[in-house]
């Protein structure tokens, strides 16, 4: 039976591209003159000062329209506008890139789309099962030599582990084979709301990362009698949403892995309809997604143990052979695919020593299966870097012209 939804598996598809530091500084000197909230009143966050979304941001087009901010929430600082999107990325599309200062974790240069548009995460919300998972090691409440068996309950979709898989095997196949059954029985054991606090615990109150991949695919397939007979779900927090989060999650694992498969197929075959996405999803907002991902990688609160074992299994996720000709020192990074979704992000230093992070989201593509759009995506993104990486990261600077989508 042909999985419609995709494992996940991102293909590699490296391209050339060099890079020059371009309109930072006109960008800046009309940055200076934007409004900015008050951070009594929005909780300031890790990749600047929250504002609201400046002139040299990226106006979005009627396809990329920009969810209102929500009281409280922090939005994007403002950025250089992101260089044209190649033809092949149609859709919502949304876009952060960032050379950050390693101990503020302040921007001090980014580029942006729709920054605060909110998008369906898919496997890329996987890193943060890897964060809550190695806090709970490190809190003494889970040892990596744990093993697990696959029952009936717990399988999601695609190929799974072995029964008798340790904790370190299954967060490896997370990563880097994207597995959605080793994902699932790691979320589970975590518990659902501790994945859900590496975002809350951040301030980042557009970012849902609650639930596990087989939740959402039933809930999408018709398969969650508390989805469907609640409209609580789309709009909960706090206790609340974890209390429904677990009554999704039970119902969910009542279905066999094939069954839900088949039901999710009818349903992408006849009644498909892209609002159901961010209903079910775990989601972001390129903004949201680049501060987890800063913290993640410069300030995660792990032992030096823990971090260690994160930084070398981020590194077995896609992206860095996508990134070249960046000569690049340290990176680590996680994507996602899915029925009309492609989603990629990153943290790297370069050997120049610029520390970067980037979050790119696509959803509601012309093209259900959006794998083929990996070298688009990647353009677009190393493209955005082109505009703030400089000679001295370790390169020489190329005229933007020369930039090949």
């Amino acid at each position: 039976m042909t999985l419609k939804v995709g494992r996940y598996l991102l293909l590699v598809g490296a391209l050339g591209l060099g890079y020059s530091a371009l309109r930072w500084n006109e960008a800046q000197s009309v940055a200076s003159t934007a409004p900015t909230l008050a951070s009594a009143q929005i909780p300031a966050t890790p990749l600047g000062r929250p504002s609201v979304q400046s002139a040299v941001d990226q106006t979005p087009t009627s396809q990329t329209a920009a969810e209102p901010p929500l009281a409280g929430c922090p939005t994007a600082p403002p950025a250089l506008r992101a260089p044209p999107p190649p033809a092949a990325l149609n859709g919502q599309l949304g876009l952060y890139v960032a050379v950050i200062d390693p101990q503020t974790l302040q921007p001090l240069r980014a580029v942006s789309y729709s920054p605060d548009s909110e998008f369906p995460l898919a496997s890329t919300y996987k890193q943060a099962v890897l964060w809550a998972l190695l806090r709970q090691v490190d809190a003494g409440k889970l040892d990596l030599n744990e093993k697990f068996s696959v029952t009936r309950q717990t399988q999601s979709l695609g190929a799974y582990p072995f029964d008798g898989s340790t904790a370190r095997q299954l967060a490896e196949r997370m990563i880097q084979f994207s597995d959605n059954t080793a994902t699932d029985l790691l979320h589970r054991t975590v518990g659902l709301q501790n994945v859900q606090n590496v975002a809350d615990d951040l301030g980042l109150c557009r970012t849902r990362l609650i639930l596990p991949t087989k939740d959402w695919w039933a809930a999408q397939a018709g398969l969650s009698q508390t989805f469907d007979g609640t409209k609580l779900w789309a709009s909960a927090t706090g206790k609340k949403r974890e209390e429904l989060a677990q009554l999704i999650d039970a119902d969910a694992q009542k279905y066999r892995a094939d069954y839900v498969q088949r039901k999710l197929n009818d349903y992408f075959d006849q009644r498909y309809d892209s609002a159901d996405d961010l209903k079910v999803h775990n989601f972001s907002t390129p903004y949201e997604l680049a501060t987890l991902i800063a913290h993640e990688f410069l300030r995660s609160g792990l032992s030096p143990h823990s971090q260690d074992i994160q930084r070398k299994l981020m590194a077995l996720g896609f992206g860095k052979s996508a990134l070249l000709p960046i000569p690049i020192a340290e990176w680590g990074g996680k994507g996602g695919n899915g029925w009309k979704i492609l989603t990629f992000s990153g943290s790297f230093k370069t050997k120049g020593g610029e520390h970067v992070v980037y979050a790119f989201m696509l959803h509601g593509s012309a093209q259900t299966y959006t794998m083929p759009l990996t070298r688009h995506a990647f353009a677009w993104i190393r493209s955005a870097l082109g505009e703030i990486l400089v000679a001295g990261d370790g390169g020489k600077p190329v005229q933007a012209s020369a930039v090949q989508p």
